[in-house]
This record gives structure tokens, C-alpha cells and sequence, in this order.
């Protein structure tokens, strides 16, 4: 692998270590070459397992805002100990023949480079989709095109090279995927962990929201004492145009109306403001606003979210999604609905 001639951030230099030194056990791609100032920075994606027939995928995201390095790092972690783990975990070894783990790490490299929240071009790839919104979106945090100069900025000339290359990078797991669930990992709302799903665009009720109902019930009845996550619509708290999972969704809809194949977008938002409450001094370093600063806080994050990563790999190697009957999904719609969009139906 060709290195760039400068030095490159951890979470960069992290990745093409794991890929130079474990390249006999994983496959890697560059989906897209991003140049800036007479530079280019690869975006690539890594995927284990999955052998030739389609099977159940699991798909980790980090790095979409390059001022979230944290999410960068947990999905990072993940895949380190998962390479790791290869040399001696048969169980391991025997799930990887059924399941494909995929991994873009890194998703806005030069946001990553310049500390930035959009991409060398200034754009937020996550409002750079070519999904509108029909409803009022939230001002400004909604996406705008007033001026780059500003945050969520959308950009005016299509989609950006990181956008398309993940958008089709997806495209193409969900052909040869039996279901795929994504996590991707973001940092910087709320004082508490949420989990988002589709839709950001509209309060319409997303599709396939029962089997988002059917893998909360697993995971608490699995996991009793790890309930700290918020799980919900990101509509519930605010709307956007251009997200990138949004317009996935909407496209895969209309590549497979039968829906023979579950695809779960979901966005881990880790809840920085906690991290700002427990260390005040963090404000007045642009990155405190979304990444911890303690050594003691950072490691914690690394292996806080290890059961909920695991717990999606184990029940896409079960096919859990796959084998639930049209009457248990009729009934998994009702409870969705009753838990999810009440408010919206009266």
C-alpha cells in the first residue's frame, strides 16, 4: 500500500496499519480517491467473512464528520479486536463463514486531516444526499445552501466523491446481502447514547420499523442491564435534508419493492454534552465538543459499545431477520407503530 507523503491522523494511520499487517485475512477496496491540495486520500472499505453466495452483512461506519474521531476509533477498535480474535476464536471462524463484516472506518479522511466537521470542500456529507424534505426541517441544522462558510453545508454541484462512494459501496453489499444492518458512528448530541433510525427527512413511519422492534426485544431480553440506549426515529428530534441513510433506504426500495431483503440503517449518536458536563474545560477546544478528552473516558467509550456491536453481528449470523414469518412481522408493525408513532395517529 502506497503511504502519503505527510504525516497521517491516528485513526488514518491506524487503519492502513491493520490492513498492511492483516491483509491475508481481510479484503479491502478503495471506494473512492479524494483529492486535496495536490494530495489524495483514499476512502476504503474492509470486509471479512462473507464467502461467494449472498449472506447476512453487517456494515460499520465512522468518520462521516471529520471532528468526530471518536466514532472513527470505536468502529476501529472493533475491527482491531475482531482481526485479533481470527488467530484463535473458532467461534469466530465458524460465524464468518455465514456473515460478512464490513467496515468504512474512515468515511471524510480529509475532514479527519483538517479537523473539520464537512469535507475538504466544506460540505456535511451527511446533508449531502439527493433526498428533500417535504416538511420544515430544523433551521440551519437542517442542512442549508446559503454558503459553505456555514455548518451543514449541503453543497450545490451533486453529490460529493465521499458520498457517492459510500452510497454505492452499500448499494452494492445489499446485492449480495441476505439483510444488512448498518451502524454508523457519530458524537456530539445529547447527554445520553441514541440509536437513530430512518427517517431524518420526514415523521412519515419508516417501513422497517418491525424489524427495528424485533432486534430492541432481542437486545433487552439479551441484555437486561446494558438499557442505556434511547432508540428512535431521528425525526422525533429533528429533520434534515441530504442524509445519506435516508436516501439509501428510499433507493433500495425501489431496487427491491418486495422488500426480500431487510435493510436497518441504523446512527449510533454517542452523547458528547455528558463528556462536557464531567470535564467543562473541553469547550474551549472545538474537538472537546465531540470527542472525550480524559484517557480514563476515552478507553471507556472504546469498549462501551463492544455488546451492542457483538449483539448485531451474533443476530445477523442467526438470520434473525430473515426468518421472521409475514404474521410475526403483521404483528411487530402494530407494536412499532404503538411505541414509535402513537402520537403521529391521533
Amino acid at each position: 500500500m502506497n503511504k502519503l507523503p505527510f504525516e497521517l491522523p491516528f485513526e488514518l494511520d491506524t487503519l492502513q496499519q491493520l490492513i498492511d499487517t492483516h491483509h491475508l485475512k481481510l479484503q479491502y477496496h478503495i471506494l473512492a480517491d479524494i483529492p486535496f491540495r495536490h494530495e489524495h486520500f483514499p476512502l476504503y472499505s474492509v470486509e471479512l467473512g462473507g464467502g461467494d453466495k449472498p449472506c447476512p452483512t453487517v456494515l460499520f461506519v465512522g468518520g462521516v464528520h471529520g471532528v468526530e474521531r471518536i466514532g472513527s476509533q470505536v468502529i476501529l477498535a472493533l475491527l482491531n479486536s475482531l482481526l485479533q480474535r481470527l488467530v484463535w476464536d473458532k467461534h469466530l471462524q465458524q460465524m464468518l463463514t455465514g456473515l460478512r463484516l464490513a467496515f468504512v472506518p474512515v468515511v471524510n479522511p480529509v475532514g479527519l486531516f483538517m479537523g473539520t466537521r464537512g469535507n475538504g470542500n466544506q460540505v456535511d456529507l451527511m446533508r449531502n444526499a439527493p433526498i428533500e424534505s417535504r416538511e420544515k426541517v430544523s433551521f440551519m441544522v437542517g442542512g442549508q445552501r446559503i454558503s459553505s462558510r456555514l455548518p451543514w453545508y449541503r453543497g450545490i454541484g451533486g453529490m460529493e466523491l465521499e458520498t457517492a462512494g459510500l452510497v454505492a459501496y452499500v448499494q452494492q453489499l445489499l446485492s449480495r446481502s441476505t439483510s444488512l444492518i448498518s451502524l454508523d458512528a457519530h458524537s456530539g448530541f445529547g447527554l445520553s447514547d441514541h440509536i437513530w433510525f430512518p427517517y431524518a427527512h420526514t415523521r412519515t413511519a419508516f417501513e422497517n420499523a418491525n424489524y427495528i422492534f424485533h432486534l430492541k426485544q432481542l437486545f433487552e431480553q439479551s441484555y437486561p442491564h446494558h438499557g442505556h440506549y434511547r432508540l428512535a426515529p431521528q425525526s422525533q428530534f429533528y429533520r434534515t435534508h441530504g442524509d445519506i441513510w435516508d436516501y439509501l433506504y428510499r433507493q433500495h426500495q425501489v431496487a427491491d419493492p418486495s422488500a426480500q431483503v431487510p435493510f436497518l440503517p441504523l446512527t449510533l449518536e454517542m452523547g458528547s454534552w455528558a463528556w462536557i458536563k464531567k470535564n467543562p474545560r473541553q469547550i474551549f477546544n472545538f474537538a472537546g465538543f465531540f470527542n472525550p478528552q480524559k484517557t480514563h473516558r476515552h478507553h471507556r467509550i472504546l469498549r462501551r459499545h463492544t455488546v451492542l456491536m457483538q449483539f448485531m453481528m451474533e443476530a445477523a449470523y442467526a438470520q434473525s431477520l430473515e426468518q421472521l414469518t409475514p404474521e410475526r412481522l403483521a404483528e411487530l408493525t402494530e407494536c412499532a407503530r404503538h411505541y414509535w408513532y402513537r402520537e403521529s395517529q391521533s
